[in-house]
């Protein structure tokens, strides 16, 4: 007998972009329907390294703190000589957080750590993930997207399709995935090993003969890569790893046992759409990367924190425009982060690990998107821009700092050195005045530094911590109809 179930959104795979789509529409209070073909959550450490603007979005979920106790910083890595000695570099660049950047280096998390809590999360939002719910066909109308899940008929308003490389939903909507097979087969497997300390990532060899061991902060674990042949079946049982592992390393290092273990080819490949009418897709669905530099699962979780809100504000009457805006601004992101996985690649075959500024995201904004509002000229932040962070007190004298004032699902107007009474208090919009009279104080002078704004100034910030508008105090009546546009109205 078939049952039928309606929700506002069914988010088809509970990996880290699924994951995070429903955290953001769960503290929205949107209704939605997670489900996941697979019986029970991933194990594997595919994706171990949260880059730091994903940090960021993991603080306004409410879980960086959590994510820091499950796991640690990358070790240094030694890369061994022919003769047994090794050169000794670090994976983060030197230097510490700013007060505009409160993270500056990547932190390893294994992923089924990091989608652990995520879940965690979203149970205390009021929600869980369907396991074994696999989604086998859908049609879709004016009005939303009829889905079959099982023997269950869900009516919904919108489908996000999360569901990985091999997406059924970008199948099913017959949108083209083109790119290349970069000629690249490789082993990753979590394993219990004896040989080698913990206090290093571990490489051997160059090449296609090289090997990595690294050891998986917050587990007993190590995470073992290696390029393996292009063709034929691969034996990932422990005898065999531990071969491979010994071959490669000239060293008496012994597999104990295998929790988890895959071969795949590496791929380079984009959707060549992000949305068919109320069908949508994020993280892996959209684009696939190589592993190298650690793009994947923070584009990915960077997708659904873009989406999110987008979703929320057209359920609750904003304009159908907004979505349109998910495409042209997260595509380009995804090419860009896809070159720069390829190129690291190619630099890994010759020998070398980079890992600079630009793996970690914290310079990637919408600058040409519809949705950045530069209405006043200046060389401080523009729209677009990520918002930066800045310690600050409130007027009572307590510490505090942007991050948590943005924190949430709301929108931020700060201003600088302006009247409060310029603007209407409306749902969703947080407002805060910064200087004399205000109720932030800026005593330190790091707002200003990040900012770069004038008094009479207007920095409107976005739900996912990117500037919508900048604006001067001539210039709020934009700043009032751009609000309009994004269903943030005064009563």
């Amino acid at each position: 007998m078939t049952q039928h179930l309606t929700t506002d959104v069914l988010i088809c795979g509970a990996g880290a972009a699924g994951l995070s789509l429903a955290i953001d529409l769960a503290r929205r209070g949107v209704d939605f329907r997670l489900i996941e073909k697979a019986e029970q959550p991933f194990r594997g450490s595919r994706g171990k390294g949260i880059q730091p603007r994903s940090l960021e979005v993991f603080e306004d979920y409410g879980i960086a703190d959590r994510l820091f106790a499950a796991g640690g910083p990358y070790p240094p890595i030694h890369e061994y000589r022919p003769d047994g000695s090794f050169a000794e570099s670090l994976l983060a660049e030197p230097g510490g957080p700013t007060p505009a950047e409160p993270y500056h280096a990547p932190l390893m998390v294994p992923q089924f750590l990091t989608e652990g809590v995520m879940r965690e999360r979203l149970a205390e939002l009021g929600h869980h993930v369907a396991f074994g719910h696999e989604l086998t066909g859908f049609v879709q109308d004016d009005a939303g997207v009829t889905a079959q899940v099982g023997n269950t008929e869900v009516r919904a308003g919108y489908l996000v399709g999360a569901d990985g490389g091999r997406s059924f939903v970008r199948q099913a909507l017959g949108v083209e995935f083109p790119g290349k097979t970069l000629g690249v087969r490789a082993i990753v497997a979590d394993v219990v090993l004896e040989g080698v300390d913990r206090g290093a990532w571990h490489r051997f060899g160059s090449g296609i003969v090289q090997v990595m061991l690294c050891p998986l902060a917050g587990t007993e674990l190590f995470q073992v890569q290696g390029p393996v042949p292009l063709e034929g079946e691969v034996d990932l049982s422990a005898a065999a790893i531990t071969a491979l592992v010994r071959e490669r390393t000239g060293r008496d290092i012994t597999i104990r046992s295998v929790a988890w273990a895959s071969a795949y080819s590496m791929n380079a490949r984009l959707a060549d759409r992000y949305r068919i009418g109320r069908v949508f897709l994020a993280g892996d669905a959209a684009h696939t990367h190589p592993p190298t530099g650690g793009q994947g699962l923070n584009t990915s979780v960077q997708d659904s924190y873009n989406l999110g809100w987008k979703l929320a504000a057209v359920l609750r009457g904003a304009p159908d425009t907004l979505l349109a805006t998910y495409e042209a601004e997260r595509r380009p992101i995804a090419a860009a982060m896809l070159g720069l996985s390829t190129q690291l690649l190619d630099e890994v075959k010759q020998g070398a690990m980079r890992r600079d500024r630009a793996t970690r995201q914290l310079d990637l904004g919408y600058p040409n998107s519809s949705l950045a509002l530069q209405a006043r000229a200046g060389e401080g932040v523009q729209a677009g821009d990520r918002a930066p962070d800045a310690p600050v007190r409130g007027a009572a004298g307590q510490p505090t700092r942007l991050f948590s004032l943005f924190r949430g699902p709301h929108w931020t107007l700060l201003g600088c050195d302006a009247s409060r009474a310029a603007v209407a208090p409306r749902p969703g919009l947080d407002v805060h005045i910064v200087g004399p009279g205000g109720d932030i104080v800026d005593d330190r002078g790091h707002f200003y530094d990040a900012y770069g704004v004038s008094p009479g100034d207007w920095v409107l910030v976005r739900p996912d911590g990117y500037v919508g508008a900048v604006a001067g105090a001539d210039d709020l009546p934009l700043v009032e109809q751009y609000l309009a546009e994004v269903g943030v109205t005064a009563p």
